[in-house]
């Protein structure tokens, strides 16, 4: 080991020596609440935080500005309109300069077939296994540019409601971007079959996850075909996706679906074939890179769900669809699972009862049903915080430590959900990332936290390096900023809801950076 590198490890074992002793503390001890005041000195209530901080990702100066100016209802029927979808500018540029996002996706498939096929052409031996590194290594950049694309939405989006949402579906219609040609589409995934459905109707949204290059690619759907039927994609439709297991549909319900699913794919790669495949064929259906190829499709008349669906084409897929999304257990099912993830991990009955009512009520409107939901008193009524799972806590942290001051590298956002365990787009199984806090709050996941706590706060992070920034020793980069948490901020809705625990442990801090450390690792923050 270098003497560089022996020092710094030796730095790191004092670090953790200093922080173990107030963790152990910390661990065991809740969030207090109390009164908080706001950026204009008048008092914002408990309750008010507490709201607050379920309906965004973490709270920042614009959104505690913006509800202190609306109030609650004002600003919840704001989020819920959806009419501002923005980011800051220099994030909308550079998001807009990633590949993933600014090429198409039917380019980005034409282009990946068209480097596989030159692969096949190549002759064994040095240059060939250099040609297929380099192409894994380019899929790999399209799905990191996809995982640092939503990062940055859920961090500087200006509508926090609607970024959590997003990455509810996201997480509810998981996708695995290293499973064949995901990752080159899991970015359009995202922009185009997620986002612009995620707090409207929910049968809109899941025939957009349907018809997804991605969803088909991952679930196997592409392959689908009459006589050789895969039902993956609709066994996990009904169980993952829309209704839950015991709800009432039998093995042969997804034997049907599967039948009706026949025939539904993506459009081929090769652009000589793409533009025109198909067009002119009676019962052929085209949007996007979905197609609905009749050749492949089992015209049989078919029966779901005790409902007859006569052979008919693509439009056995939407009354489908329909017939599934109108279900009361589907009402029930995702009602559920909004709740699970807003509210708690065992959400009271009688809220999702009154979620799935609305659910009925209005077919299936994702907004109102959000609306009974924090409009309930049972949002916040429980006497126990819900435990962060790892997005929540990076992005509410970097919401704190930079409140909106853009970055210029999202890659370490990347590395350190990758480290905590929870991945954009890397769940390998179907039903994503778990909502319960058990599954995030053992001793590994907070010992990895602690270091990215300490990433954060320390200043220490290339948040703010970009490509063309290399080490040079003749004229070394000036030591990074350590972000100042103690802000306005920090005193209108965190301090005031401190334990004693955590006071006790950032009085003995030694420095700002640890100070950030011990607050962004201890409970009170990692509860909400």
């Amino acid at each position: 080991m270098q003497p560089s590198s022996a020092r710094s490890e030796a730095r790191h074992r004092r670090f953790h020596r200093r922080l173990l002793p107030f963790t152990a503390t910390l661990l065991l001890s809740l969030a207090a609440s109390a009164h908080a005041p706001d950026s204009a000195g008048r008092a914002l209530a408990p309750s008010d935080v507490r709201w607050l901080q379920r309906a965004t990702f973490g709270i920042d100066s614009a959104s505690l500005a913006s509800y202190r100016k609306l109030g609650r209802q004002r600003w919840l029927d704001v989020q819920l309109a959806d009419h501002d979808d923005t980011l800051p500018p220099a994030i909308a540029r550079l998001i807009a300069s990633y590949p993933a996002i600014s090429t198409p996706p039917q380019e980005l498939l034409a282009q990946a077939a068209e480097a596989r096929r030159q692969l096949k052409s190549m002759p064994e031996g040095d240059a060939r296994v250099a040609a297929k590194k380099n192409l894994q290594k380019q899929a790999r950049a399209l799905a990191q540019q996809a995982q640092q694309a939503e990062l940055l939405h859920a961090i500087y989006g200006s509508n926090p409601l609607k970024e959590q949402v997003v990455w509810f579906w996201l997480n509810h219609f998981s996708v695995y971007a290293a499973k064949g040609r995901v990752r080159l589409v899991a970015a359009d995934y995202e922009e185009h079959a997620i986002r612009p459905h995620a707090l409207g109707k929910f049968r809109d949204l899941l025939l957009a996850t349907l018809k997804s290059p991605a969803m088909l690619e991952y679930l196997d759907n592409a392959k689908n075909v009459k006589g050789k039927t895969n039902e993956n994609y609709a066994r996990e439709l009904m169980e993952l996706h829309a209704l839950g297991v015991g709800s009432g549909y039998t093995q042969h319900d997804v034997q049907q679906l599967a039948l009706i699913l026949t025939g539904a794919g993506i459009a081929p790669a090769a652009p000589r074939r793409a533009g025109r495949f198909g067009r002119t064929r009676p019962g052929f259906v085209r949007d996007g890179l979905f197609v609905f190829n009749p050749d492949r499709h089992d015209f049989s008349d078919k029966t779901l769900l005790g409902q007859r669906i006569r052979g008919s084409g693509y439009r056995e897929i939407e009354q489908a669809v329909d017939l599934i999304t109108r279900q009361p257990a589907c009402a029930r099912f995702v009602s559920r699972q909004l709740a699970e993830y807003f509210v708690a991990d065992q959400p009271p009955p009688a809220l999702i009862e009154a979620m799935a009512k609305t659910f009925q009520r209005s077919d299936g409107d994702i907004a109102a049903v959000l609306r009974t939901m924090f409009d309930s008193p049972e949002l916040t009524g429980g006497e126990a915080g819900k435990f962060k799972d790892p997005t929540r806590f990076l992005v509410s942290a970097m919401k704190l430590a930079y409140d909106g001051q853009p970055i210029s590298n999202a890659q370490p956002l990347v590395n350190w959900l990758n480290q905590m365990g929870e991945p954009v787009f890397g769940r390998v199984t179907p039903d994503g990332w778990p909502l319960d806090s058990a599954s995030w709050s053992g001793s590994g996941q907070m010992a990895t936290r602690f270091d990215v706590a300490r990433a954060i706060g320390s200043g220490r992070n290339k948040l703010f390096m970009t490509d063309t920034d290399e080490p040079n020793p003749a004229t070394p980069r000036p030591r990074p900023a350590v972000p100042a948490l103690d802000s306005p901020l920090y005193r209108a809705v965190v301090e005031p809801r401190l334990s004693q625990a955590t006071r006790v442990a950032l009085g003995k801090a030694t420095s700002a950076a640890e100070w950030n450390t011990y607050l962004l690792s201890s409970p009170d923050f990692n509860y909400r």
